[in-house]
């Protein structure tokens, strides 16, 4: 069953630098049907769903790691193996010295017409992965940017716009 936030909800979560959740707020529980302890000192991945792209999650974490920012719509599995989609900001957080100390994660509701566009973007790129890793599936993706002559961050904020 797919599950939905609502329109002026927000999901929201730090990690620590290993991914590690250090902090959920009462709407991530609710959608993803964990308890705070079940979720805390976690990996964030627990939440992974088997239809997102190994290349998504490449990209996201080569960004933060290079203390940059970034939007990405991901769908995630809850515990009772339900899914909901999100549209995420994702920043790393970094100390006095411009550290990375963890990350921190808005999310809220994704538009159906990005969607409609995402999920097919998505099922392409599983299907490139299976045989040519994560590479594959980055293709398939800066072929479409190349195709729309757009950066990753300028078609993904477009759709939701």
């Amino acid at each position: 069953m797919e599950r939905e936030l609502g329109e002026n909800d927000f999901i929201v979560s730090k990690t620590d630098t290993k991914g590690r959740l250090t902090y959920v707020n009462r709407i991530f529980l609710d959608l993803a049907e964990y308890s705070e302890e079940e979720l805390l000192g976690k990996p964030h991945n627990i939440v992974r769903h088997p239809d997102m792209p190994k290349t998504i999650f490449k990209l996201l974490w080569e960004r933060v790691q290079a203390k940059e920012e970034i939007f990405a719509y991901v769908v995630n599995k809850t515990k009772n193996n339900n899914s909901y989609w999100v549209y995420a900001n994702v920043t790393p957080s970094v100390d006095e010295r411009g550290n990375i100390i963890g990350y921190y994660s808005v999310r809220r509701k994704p538009k159906r017409e990005a969607l409609q566009v995402i999920k097919p973007l998505y099922a392409q790129m599983l299907q490139a992965e299976k045989s040519g890793g994560t590479q594959a599936g980055m293709k398939i993706l800066t072929d479409l940017l190349h195709d729309e002559g757009v950066s990753y961050d300028e078609y993904i904020i477009s759709l939701q716009d």
